[in-house]
């Protein structure tokens, strides 16, 4: 880590690491600030993210049930979090994954990331800033490194080694060092603090600031030895949620602007300059509200074009089981008798009116225990980030 990288302040929190690494310092991130942060360039867009934040109260205040908003867009996130850390998988893969049971350990990972979205982000909800405290963080990690084979490190547990970001496996050659062992656990104390907003912070920062400077304090503590970037974005739609906004996931659009999302930590770590995360995560929050948007009216043409193709009749199993294949569009008969609450023959031949209408493909070519995919709905699901959308110039300082 080069302390010309290093701003005044950065370097006045340096700390010398114990042996072998005590030709090297780490910083020692002060406890996130109270006080208003000087930003440049930021009122756009963080006003076109307030706005987008609307937007998807609106559209969840709409919707007959909030999946459109949460079981997809979870997977979504769980998978780009991880592809970002290097742990790959596929929508496809994770959906088949629940249904059947059987994964590779990468899509373990993924799931085991999305099942924590899926509970903690109701507690956030139900409980708002208070269910921020160390047990939720390293809950969060438990949750989120279990099925990784390759973690040595006691689950949950704050690290008790020297880390640092950059460099591979050479400290010389690091971008930035966290603190030693020895301050995490304060640093974490200092942290969970700020994510409470108990103090002035409320009041003299907005809040997609609020989610930058409690981003890169995160990040920049590394509190664990490995698993810090994936329960560091979670946390992203945790905030939200406790704050009474309604969640957003953000990993998808950071996964498709990487290099723009490590300069701006980079730029908060080292410099304890905000203004590029602060625009990072607010172009991030309106972009991906754009995206959901445009995903809503895809997969509603997607429904309407399923109508014209066989005679539905009106609250039949088969007219209903297309209301639920934009959320669920990887199933069983099981699956799909649960979710319209019919006995399993009627499920079985609404599947099999689906499959002549060229709906639904059956994809183990078992007897028994069938999974089937509604094909064109897993690829509009399936779509890359921002994938035939206009473009969009994001509002980052020159």
């Amino acid at each position: 880590m080069n302390r010309n990288d290093l701003s005044e302040a950065v370097r006045q929190t340096l700390r010398r690491f114990a042996e072998p690494y005590n030709a090297h310092y780490g910083v020692v991130p002060p406890a996130p600030t109270e006080d208003s942060v000087p930003l440049q360039g930021v009122a756009v867009p963080v006003g076109e993210a307030h706005a987008a934040l609307r937007e998807a109260a609106i559209i969840a205040a709409n919707l007959p049930d909030n999946y459109l908003l949460s079981r997809i867009p979870m997977r979504k996130e769980a998978l780009s979090s991880s592809s970002i850390e290097g742990t790959n998988s596929t929508l496809d893969e994770l959906l088949l994954v629940e249904e059947d049971g059987h994964a590779s350990e990468a899509a373990s990972q993924v799931r085991d990331y999305a099942i924590a979205l899926e509970t903690v982000v109701p507690l956030a909800k139900e409980r708002g800033t208070s269910i921020f405290d160390l047990g939720l963080i390293s809950d969060l990690h438990t949750s989120t490194m279990k099925s990784d084979s390759e973690y040595r490190d006691p689950l949950g547990s704050f690290r008790n080694r020297v880390v640092w970001i950059g460099g591979g496996g050479d400290i010389s050659r690091s971008t930035y060092n966290p603190p030693p062992p020895a301050f995490v656990h304060s640093c974490m104390e200092d942290h969970v603090h700020y994510l409470h907003g108990d103090g002035m912070q409320t009041m003299n920062q907005d809040f997609i600031t609020r989610m930058a400077i409690a981003h890169a304090h995160f990040e920049g503590v590394h509190p664990f030895r490995d698993g810090n970037g994936r329960v560091g974005r979670l946390l992203l739609p945790v905030m939200m949620a406790a704050e009474g906004y309604e969640p957003v996931y953000l990993s998808p659009f950071i996964e498709d602007n990487k290099q723009r999302y490590y300069d701006s930590l980079k730029a908060a770590q080292q410099r304890m300059d905000y203004s590029p995360l602060t625009v990072f995560m607010a172009n991030a929050i309106r972009d991906s509200v754009h995206e959901l948007k445009r995903l809503r009216a895809d997969l509603a043409e997607l429904r309407n074009d399923w109508l014209t193709r066989d005679n539905f009749r009106e609250g039949s199993a088969a007219r209903r089981a297309l209301e639920v294949l934009h959320e669920y569009p990887v199933l069983t008969v099981g699956r799909l008798a649960g979710l319209l609450a019919v006995s399993f023959p009627a499920a079985s031949g609404a599947m099999a009116k689906l499959v002549e209408s060229g709906i639904l493909e059956e994809k183990t070519g078992y007897a028994r225990n069938r999974i089937f995919s509604a094909h064109e709905a897993v690829k509009l699901l399936n779509r890359p980030f921002g994938e035939y959308e206009e473009v969009i110039p994001l509002n980052f300082r020159t």
